[in-house]
């Protein structure tokens, strides 16, 4: 995708404006949030305890409030990520991003992985549900079963990464996860995506979301001649 077939706003609607670093404070989660209303970002990107103060400040705005479950490992039990879905949506999450049990994926348990998923996409009561597969942990046959179970699961969005582990997104990864999923599943990427050639790039691959906290450099970019690639 080029530079020519984007707006600021259109190439604000694909991004997730994300805050998950464990320091981050009332007034972090503050500045996040006035930047998205900014930009007119599709949604800010929290943790669970923060989903009520920032659903305070981007109410009626059009900006949604995703909330981070099982994250950053994903390796609790399935029914802590229930319970864990519920409050959020208790508490005025609109969006779902849901860490996979890597382990027992890797282990081949696709039962097991089947059944959480589906615990919460019905804990989240029809909200999206973005499930993070941690692709640079995985082998490129574990993330086409990844592929498969979250299509099966009736999420709607397989996202690459937390940004926690030891890789990001990458081209290759978007296109292969695009591949399996199909033409209308959501494809979120997320992990070092700083600049707009980066953002586009993903993009162009297949990824119909971008989770990042470079977002306004990102869409600045755009403009200021930093989307060539």
């Amino acid at each position: 995708m080029s530079k020519a077939d984007l707006s600021q706003d259109l190439l604000a609607k694909f991004i997730d404006h994300t805050l998950l670093k464990p320091e981050a404070s009332q007034a972090d989660i503050e500045k996040l949030c006035r930047e998205a209303l900014q930009h007119k970002f599709y949604s800010v990107c929290v943790h669970g305890s923060r989903v009520v103060q920032a659903r305070s400040l981007v109410e009626d705005s059009g900006v949604k409030v995703a909330a981070v479950i099982g994250f950053p490992l994903g390796a609790m039990d399935a029914d802590a990520k229930r319970y864990e879905t519920e409050i959020a949506i208790d508490m005025g999450a609109e969006e779902i991003d849901l860490v996979l049990n890597i382990g027992r994926l890797k282990e081949g348990d696709s039962k097991y992985v089947l059944r959480e998923l589906r615990d919460v996409v019905e804990a989240a009561d029809e909200r999206p549900v973005k499930v993070i597969i941690e692709t640079c942990l995985l082998t490129r046959e574990e993330k086409i079963l990844a592929c498969e179970l979250v299509v099966e699961s009736g999420a709607h969005f397989i996202k690459t990464s937390t940004g926690f582990s030891t890789g990001g997104a990458t081209i290759d990864d978007v296109k292969l996860l695009r591949e399996h999923v199909g033409a209308k599943f959501g494809v979120k990427a997320s992990g070092g995506i700083r600049d707009t050639a980066a953002a586009l790039a993903m993009i162009e691959a297949g990824a119909t979301r971008l989770g990042t906290s470079a977002g306004i450099a990102i869409v600045t970019g755009l403009s200021a001649g930093g989307g060539g690639y």
